[in-house]
C-alpha cells in the first residue's frame, strides 16, 4: 500500500517473529508437560509444575516474556517514527538491525544460552534502541 512508512516493516517482522516464539515455546513446552505427567486439572496445576521441566524447556517461554519487555519500547518509537515521516533513511536501517539483534537473541537464549553472549546481543540491542529513542526525541521536542 502506498504512503505506509518503511519502518511499519520491522515493525511487522517482530510482532511475526514472537509468535513464531510462542510456536516455539509450546512445540517444547506441551510435550515436556506430557512427559512430566503434569496435571491440568483447575485447582491442581500451578506454576511449581513448571519446575518438573528440563531447564531448557524453559528457555523459550523466557524469551517469549523478554519479546514483551524492551520491544515494547521499540514498537511505540517506531510507531512514532512513522508518525512523524522519519521512518527510512538511518532510521529504518537501525529498526532492522534492532530486529535482526533480538532474533539472534532469542535463537541464542533458545539454543545455546550462553549468558554472556545472550547480554552482548541483548546489549547491542539495547543501544540501537537507544539511538532510535534519541533520533525519536530530537523530532518531537
Amino acid at each position: 500500500m502506498e504512503g505506509n512508512s518503511p519502518i511499519l516493516a520491522p515493525v511487522v517482522a517482530l510482532a511475526i517473529w514472537t509468535i513464531v516464539m510462542w510456536l516455539w515455546m509450546y512445540a517444547t513446552r506441551i510435550p515436556a508437560m506430557n512427559a512430566a505427567k503434569v496435571d491440568f486439572t483447575p485447582g491442581v496445576y500451578t506454576n511449581a509444575d513448571l519446575r518438573k521441566l528440563p531447564v531448557k524447556v524453559q528457555w523459550q517461554a523466557d524469551n517469549y516474556n523478554h519479546l514483551h519487555e524492551a520491544p515494547t519500547v521499540f514498537y511505540a518509537i517506531a510507531l512514532t517514527l512513522a508518525l512523524v515521516g522519519a521512518g527510512d533513511g538511518l532510521n529504518l536501517t537501525l529498526a532492522w538491525a534492532y530486529v535482526g539483534l533480538r532474533i539472534a537473541h532469542s535463537i541464542w537464549q533458545s539454543t545455546v544460552n550462553i549468558v554472556p553472549v545472550r547480554f552482548l546481543i541483548f546489549t547491542l540491542s539495547t543501544i540501537v534502541l537507544a539511538w532510535l529513542i534519541v533520533n525519536a526525541a530530537l523530532l518531537v521536542f
